[in-house]
């Protein structure tokens, strides 16, 4: 699936002002954690909390431990930590993705 990427960073402004490194479903989030936020239209498509997903020009996993805001659709946000200088040189891109369901508990 082709989606919109962009990143972001636990800082107030971006996240919660009163907990930036808290994520939706309660997850504490830590800097150097491969995490993707997701849009909501993506939770029906299967992309759900701890979902692990490739993406293309990046190695390694990333998992699905936020969501993002209503607004948006086909959009994934990658997790910078507090790293503001490599949330604005990824920018906003396209980008392929694929996924895992996640593992059963």
């Amino acid at each position: 699936m082709t989606v919109t990427a962009s990143a972001y960073n636990a800082v107030p402004g971006q996240t919660t002002a009163v907990d930036p490194d808290l994520a939706a479903w309660g997850d504490r989030l830590e800097p150097g954690m491969q995490v993707i936020a997701v849009s909501r239209d993506l939770l029906r498509e299967g992309l759900v909390r701890g979902s692990q997903v490739r993406i293309e020009g990046l190695p390694g996993t990333w998992v699905v431990m936020d969501k993002m805001h209503a607004r948006w659709r086909r959009k994934i946000d990658l997790f910078m930590g507090d790293d503001r200088r490599a949330a604005r040189e990824w920018g906003i891109r396209e980008v392929a993705i694929r996924w895992r369901p996640p593992p059963e508990s």
